[in-house]
């Protein structure tokens, strides 16, 4: 009934303010409420941290798809080069991307002969993008590898003229952003690749550099293979050794509680030996040669006869002449030639790996974990037992040898307090959450207060506008009120408070009397409905008062 009434008194008010006023106080309501929303809007905003800048729009695009797939929320500047996403996200999204390959480098890869057409090429034109193509693949290839943050590639093909004596090899440049300074183990690595990627490419033809003008790797000189060569080596062996000594020690005497450094002088020389050994007592037969000889010889002496025809006759037809001396010869040789051969060994042993020359290890101990580990009461001379043993393990462990010059020296020392090294970062505490915090705290009192200003100042003036009376023009309405008795009490509201008659209040019921088109019930029901609470109370007083003359 309370809110029908006051619906109407509503209503009433706003349709004597005019259609101006009206006009006004929309205005007004208007204004606070896009003022409020809009200030809630940019203020309420979280925190974004940069993701990544300097893309390109392709990048921006697929990093886009990417994050909302995710669920991430994001933003991109106005430039439209740069990815921003919620304070606390950054690592969960940079994980994402990388998973997925994003953001890909500038460089262009296959996807280049998408853009191609059919027809209008040159052939020209056709190898350089063929070449473009190569180059981008293979440094999209040479960023995936660890230690590489970027990677650019420039390949000069082979050009194949018509008179030249000598054919020109192919050659290639690579530059590299790597993420430590001087970190030379991936030069090696990438002449490689480069060489079998490009055809007809030898290995010496392929130079690399990094974004300090270092020259990291560049054809068969000895600066680019034997130092990096000898530092990759030298650092894998000194961690190997590294790895067996802390082994050993650890469980005795704890992570905390020891420090290792080793040394190394290796040597990568190339040896080769050729080595032949001769066995005098074994020996075996070769070849064997036998020579067998057998002559025979008969000397006749006849007689002698003067010189004439007979001579000149044939010997066999020549006549017998008379008997004389007769001498017949026999001989026989034979001759036997064995040759041995020596058993002999030749072994020829070729070897490109290493050779420690000198090993230096310097262990750390803490003085205070040695004395509790040898108990109360231990003597100097009991520690220094300790440490000779441990020098023996680390001795062992790292394959130590003293005829070599290998040397291994082990301290005890006390270690300062609160070394923590392998301990996690204490959270932040409650001051740094604050002060973290500080610019939502800022944003949130601004949004409260700018509220409150345009309640104060806006739709309060506006609410009393509406909620005023009517016009100044509009008499007020005449109050009920019953010419009560001499002596009676003052008629009280259901509140308790009286209500004093007043001697030039308007009388309701000679208005209504002289009002003679209206009918008594349709006066009561009129004077009930302006103020039930007030008609109800003029009715007991009558009652009583007529009860009271009637007695």
């Amino acid at each position: 009934m309370l809110g029908l009434e006051q619906l109407d008194k509503l209503w009433s008010s706003l349709s004597a303010l005019g259609a101006r006023r009206l006009a006004a106080l929309a205005v007004v309501g208007l204004a606070v409420f896009a003022a409020v929303g809009g200030g809630s809007y940019y203020l309420s905003r979280p925190d974004f941290e940069t993701l990544y800048v300097g893309l390109s729009p392709q990048d921006v695009s697929r990093i886009g798809a990417a994050l909302k797939e995710a669920g991430i929320t994001f933003d991109v500047n106005s430039q439209g080069n740069a990815v921003s996403v919620r304070r606390g996200q950054t690592a969960q999204a940079r994980m994402l991307l990388a998973e997925k390959g994003l953001p890909t480098s500038s460089n262009a890869g296959y996807e280049l002969f998408d853009k191609m057409g059919s027809m209008g090429l040159t052939s020209f034109m056709q190898e350089v993008t063929r070449l473009r193509a190569l180059e981008g693949e293979i440094a999209r290839t040479i960023q995936a590898m660890k230690g590489v943050k970027g990677a650019r590639v420039h390949i000069v093909l082979a050009d194949a003229g018509s008179f030249r004596r000598t054919r020109q090899q192919p050659s290639a440049s690579v530059i590299i952003r790597t993420e430590s300074v001087g970190d030379f183990s991936s030069a090696s690595a990438i002449r490689h690749l480069v060489a079998a990627a490009v055809p007809g490419m030898s290995i010496d033809q392929v130079t690399v550099l990094n974004t300090d003008g270092v020259l990291m790797a560049s054809g068969s000189d000895s600066f680019s293979a034997s130092p990096a060569k000898m530092l990759l080596l030298e650092k894998t062996v000194g961690k190997e050794l590294h790895d067996n000594v802390m082994q050993t020690l650890v469980p005795y005497l704890g992570p905390d509680n020891l420090r290792v450094s080793v040394a190394l002088r290796l040597n990568t020389d190339k040896r080769q030996i050729n080595e032949t050994n001769f066995n005098p007592e074994g020996k075996a037969e070769r070849s064997i040669r036998t020579v067998k000889e057998t002559g025979s010889a008969l000397n006749a002496n006849g007689p002698k006869t003067a010189v004439g025809v007979e001579q000149n006759i044939p010997a066999d037809q020549a006549p017998l002449g008379g008997a004389g001396e007769q001498s017949k010869k026999q001989n026989e040789r034979r001759e036997e030639l064995t040759n041995y051969e020596v058993s002999s060994k030749t072994v020829q042993t070729v070897s490109e790996g290493y050779k420690i020359d000198a090993m230096t290890i310097a262990v750390v101990v803490n003085r205070k974990r040695m004395m509790e580990a040898l108990g109360e009461g231990a003597t100097p001379e009991a520690l220094q037992k300790q440490l000779k043993e441990v020098e023996r393990l680390v001795e062992t462990a790292a394959g130590a040898d003293a005829k070599r010059g290998d040397r291994v020296t082990v301290a005890a020392m006390e270690f300062m307090p609160g070394d923590r090294s392998l301990e996690p970062p204490p959270p932040p505490g409650m001051m740094a959450q604050l002060l973290e915090h500080t610019g939502s705290f800022v944003r949130s009192g601004t949004i409260l207060v700018a509220t409150l200003l345009l309640i104060w100042f806006g739709l309060k003036p506006g609410l009393n506008a509406i909620l005023r009376s009517a016009p100044a023009e509009t008499a007020p309405a005449p109050q009920l009120q019953a010419a009560a008795p001499v002596g009676a009490p003052a008629v009280t509201n259901t509140a308790g408070t009286a209500r004093i008659p007043k001697e030039n209040a308007p009388n309701l019921i000679a208005d209504l009397t002289s009002k003679m088109g209206r009918t008594p019930q349709k006066r009561l029901e009129q004077m009930i409905d302006f103020d039930e609470e007030q008609a109800t109370a003029i009715l007991k007083q009558w009652m009583r008062g007529a009860g009271a003359r009637s007695a």
